[in-house]
């Protein structure tokens, strides 16, 4: 995309459909006069008073507790500088969208105009009574430093400047598991630091708590190495002014053990990099271009264990993975401040997560076969499902041990369980998909590419790194649109009708003929079926010119099944073709079947419809759970229509015993595992979170599905195609742009699957 199209998307993202990223939803009830009056007049009075008789009880009946101020005078944003405080709020917005999805919790973003220390203290004070807690952004330093000590001095609620601790505080996790790797003890390491920024500070800060010599520490910043004699530097800096005077960065490098990198890119050099200790640690966290390019540092130095700020490469020093957990902890427990003992926490419990198992729904997400801890594995990732249950717990217990936390937490596996549930309102899974497509993307025929918002789909698959697109269309109109979108790259254009494919059409014509030439096909009919868009990009995923292909946009589903189910065999062992919706519901995913082929299943549809769901779900990292839905609870209709639900989960409990399904049950009851508990607590989902839905016909899946999808605006993903030999899938007559580009990442990874199958049957 050139510089433009990008320059607009951005700004289109941020303005429509509603200007920024955030807003305010009620959490009580609303729709009746005695709701609002509840709400505010007269009824509000009486958490007024009961909070002006103990304000503590601000935190029983408002919202405080869960609310945080990110905060800043906009002098120092991301790599903009000072664009002042109108101009930094949509960064601000980001951040506060950051903390809503990986912690559940809620944010005003603030932009203060005052550049004054003072007057810039005195208005967070004013509006501290709002908050539970205060995440101060991009401030620059050196009044970061000043306005974080006196806030955390004076206020009695959280306050951490993130652009400072959160990079130190999991850089500090990444360095103790690069240590221990290196077999090098903390004491003896030189450490080499470019950059003197409130960042870098408070990464040697922390390295110095965790045990590293302060007099190993130089440090570098654009005017050269910190030592004793120059007089332009901070009180902070001064304390780390352990160079020689004019000494360079290359010279402060030889036999040093750690780099660590907070500056601009390509400053270190491999020449550099060969003069450091055996297994050094260079942390090159300059973004987008890091020190040394990663590719470049791993070529010149097998025995290097190296992180930095990208997430296309090993090791990403993410301040997601602590902040959001940090603050969730402090909340949680009331902390007036953030101390040290709760920044260490979260340093050794980020540092020892790195050395458990992986969930297979991380190595999912990031295509790998297993993560383990390693060189290219020292800190967890950032969308591993623990963090939240590892990170706030204990930080929250640094928090009452250290004795700054009013409400301390006693029953911790309770706590665990309120924090699992706050993961349900964050729908990661659209950008796991999207990581493990990245991981090894695959050709993908987009068969309407002459239709707008399919060319805009595919040039979003492109230029993120999904997959490969094959347009498919009328090639005049194909590169029409693509001048208008901006889409420069040069991707491969079929117009399966021009004289140029004759051959391949022919080629393809043939192959059709031969497998349905007993079936009333003559080859002239294959002939002309071969310049119809659908049937000729089947053939080519058939005869290996493509790896997968999407349809459907602009057609009837059922016209775009066709094609496919008369080309493309069934996979190995399946006997029926049916289809799954993923819905990113506020509970989480959850795996609606089927919602578009099978009209009326058997019993003997409906369990192996089961069967390939579960598969389907635990591909993408969930384990299921499946309800067996009907109108009816175990037996208690004799109609038809339920007994073939019932016939299922009998054949299911019998052949699949470790299988968690159950039913036939009602769908209140299914999604209510406490009801549920209390009625039918002989059946197997009895207190489990249901996440699979099996319907006893296609009516209910289907209305079920485009209910959740258009009153709850619930994000769908599908329907994702059940059964079918190879990589094949289906829009929904008029999906959007983001519903194409999230299936076309489905039928990515479904080729993955696909070779991982084959590569292991000719093994």
């Amino acid at each position: 995309m050139n510089k433009n199209s990008k320059r607009r998307e951005a700004l289109l993202y941020h303005a429509k459909p509603t200007p920024g990223k955030i807003q305010v939803v009620p959490t009580k009830k609303y729709a009746t006069q005695r709701d609002l009056s509840l709400a505010y007049s007269p009824g509000v009075a009486e958490p007024c008073l009961e909070i002006a008789k103990d304000v503590n009880n601000v935190y029983k009946y408002t919202a405080k507790g869960n609310l945080v101020a990110v905060i800043t005078n906009g002098t120092a944003v991301l790599g903009l500088g000072d664009i002042g405080p109108e101009a930094s709020k949509p960064v601000m917005e980001g951040k506060a969208l950051l903390f809503k999805i990986f912690a559940d919790i809620d944010v005003f973003d603030i932009e203060v105009d005052a550049k004054d220390i003072d007057k810039f203290i005195e208005t967070v004070k004013a509006i501290a009574p709002t908050f539970g807690g205060i995440n101060l952004e991009d401030i620059k330093a050196p009044e970061s430093f000043e306005i974080e000590r006196r806030l955390v001095e004076e206020l009695n609620i959280p306050v951490m400047h993130d652009d400072q601790h959160g990079t130190a505080i999991i850089s500090s996790a990444a360095l103790l598991n690069a240590l221990e790797l290196a077999d090098k003890e903390i004491e003896k390491v030189n450490v080499v630091v470019s950059g003197a920024g409130s960042a870098a500070l408070a990464c040697a800060n922390l390295y110095v708590l965790l045990g590293v010599n302060r007099e190993s520490i130089i440090m570098f910043d654009k005017d050269g190495v910190l030592s004793k004699d120059r007089t332009d530097l901070s009180p902070l800096q001064q304390k780390y002014a352990n160079g020689a005077k004019g000494i360079l960065l290359g010279d402060a490098l030889k036999g040093a053990d750690v780099f660590l990198g907070l500056s601009a890119g390509n400053v270190l050099t491999p020449e550099m990099l060969l003069g450091m200790a055996n297994d050094p640690i260079v942390f090159a966290m300059a973004n987008p271009d890091p020190e040394i390019e990663y590719n470049l540092a791993i070529a010149t130095r097998k025995d290097i264990i190296m992180a930095t700020g990208r997430s296309d490469h090993p090791n990403q020093v993410n301040n997601v993975l602590g902040f959001p957990y940090i603050f969730r902890g402090a909340l949680d427990v009331r902390a007036t401040k953030i101390n040290e003992a709760m920044k260490m926490a979260a340093v050794r419990a980020l540092a020892l997560l790195a050395k458990e198992s992986v969930p297979e729904q991380v190595n999912i997400a990031y295509g790998e076969t297993k993560l383990n801890f390693g060189r290219d594995y020292i800190i967890p990732k950032p969308f591993d499902p623990r963090l939240i249950t590892i990170v706030a717990p204990a930080v929250a217990k640094a928090a009452m041990e250290s004795g700054v936390a009013l409400n301390p937490i006693t029953d911790w596996a309770k706590y665990e369980e309120e924090l699992l549930d706050r993961l349900g309102h964050d729908n990661k899974m659209v950008r796991l998909i999207t990581n493990r497509a990245k991981m090894d993307p695959k050709r993908i025929v987009f068969a309407e590419a002459d239709h707008l918002d399919v060319l805009k789909a595919a040039q979003i698959v492109l230029e993120e790194g999904i997959g490969i697109p094959v347009l498919l269309g009328n090639k005049e109109i194909i590169l029409e649109l693509k001048e208008e979108l901006g889409f420069e790259a040069d991707v491969e254009i079929i117009d399966p009708k021009i004289n140029e494919e004759n051959d391949r059409r022919n080629r393809f014509a043939n192959k059709y003929w031969e497998s349905r030439k007993r079936r009333g096909v003559s080859f002239l009919d294959a002939q002309k079926l071969m310049r119809e868009r659908n049937f000729f990009a089947a053939m080519m995923v058939n005869e290996g010119d493509a790896d997968g292909l999407v349809s459907g946009h602009s057609r009837s589903y059922s016209s775009i099944l066709k094609p496919m189910l008369q080309l493309i065999d069934k996979a190995p062992g399946a006997s029926i073709v049916a289809t799954t919706n993923m819905m990113m519901t506020a509970r989480g995913p959850m795996f609606l079947s089927d919602t578009a082929i099978n009209i009326n299943p058997t019993a003997d549809d409906l369990a192996k419809i089961a069967i390939m769901t579960a598969k389907t779900a635990r591909m993408f990292g969930v384990e299921p759970v499946i309800a067996m839905v009907s109108y009816s609870n175990f037996g208690s209709s004799t109609n038809p229509g339920a007994a073939k639900v019932r016939e299922a989960v009998t054949y299911l409990h019998k052949n699949f015993p470790d299988m968690i399904i159950d039913g036939e049950v009602q769908a209140d009851f299914a999604l209510n595992p406490e009801m549920l508990k209390e009625k039918f607590p002989f059946s197997k989902l009895a207190g489990k979170k249901v996440n699979t839905l099996i319907f006893p016909n296609l009516e209910s899946a289907n209305i079920t599905y485009k209910l959740l999808k258009e009153l709850n605006k619930v994000d769908s993903i599908g329907p994702i195609m059940l059964g079918m030999g190879k990589p094949v899938h289906i829009f929904q007559l008029g999906a959007s742009v983001e519903e194409m580009v999230n299936m076309a990442a489905i039928t990515v990874i479904d080729a993955q699957e696909k070779q991982k199958k084959k590569n292991t049957s000719i093994k």
